[in-house]
C-alpha cells in the first residue's frame, strides 16, 4: 500500500492527493498533525534523499526558528527539528514501499506510478 505523509491543509499535499485520485492510485494518508512523525521513517528518508531535501527550509515554521536553531545544521540536528516540528518535513512524502518521493511534481509521480 502506498502511503502519503503530510498535512491535509498544505496546498502541495492537496495537489498531490488530487493527482493520485484522478489517476486512480489508492493510498493511505498519514497526517503529521494527528499522528506525528516516526523517527525511524524520517531517518530512512534522510538516508535516502539527504536531510537537505527532506527539511523544508522554505516554510514559515523553519523561518520562525531562532537563528541558533538554524545555525550549523547537520543530519542529526535536522532530524531532531523535524521530529519536534513535523511541519518542517518537506511535503508530501509518498512512500511507494521500495522508495520514497519527496515533494510533488506531476511528471515525477507519472513516471513512478504510470
Amino acid at each position: 500500500m502506498i502511503t502519503m505523509y503530510g498535512i491535509p491543509n498544505c496546498d502541495t499535499v492537496k495537489k498531490a492527493r488530487v493527482w493520485l485520485d484522478q489517476h486512480g492510485v489508492a493510498y493511505a494518508f498519514h497526517d503529521y498533525k494527528k499522528a506525528g512523525a516516526d523517527r525511524a521513517k524520517l531517518e530512512q528518508w534522510v538516508d535516502e534523499h539527504g536531510w537537505e531535501t527532506v527539511l523544508n527550509r522554505a516554510g514559515t515554521t523553519f523561518k520562525k526558528l531562532p537563528d541558533a536553531d538554524k545555525a550549523n545544521l547537520d543530519r542529526d540536528k535536522a532530524v531532531a527539528l523535524m521530529l519536534t516540528q513535523p511541519s518542517m518535513i518537506k511535503r508530501p512524502v509518498l512512500d511507494l514501499g521500495d522508495r520514497r518521493l519527496v515533494g510533488f511534481k506531476p511528471d515525477v509521480y507519472a513516471a513512478a506510478l504510470g
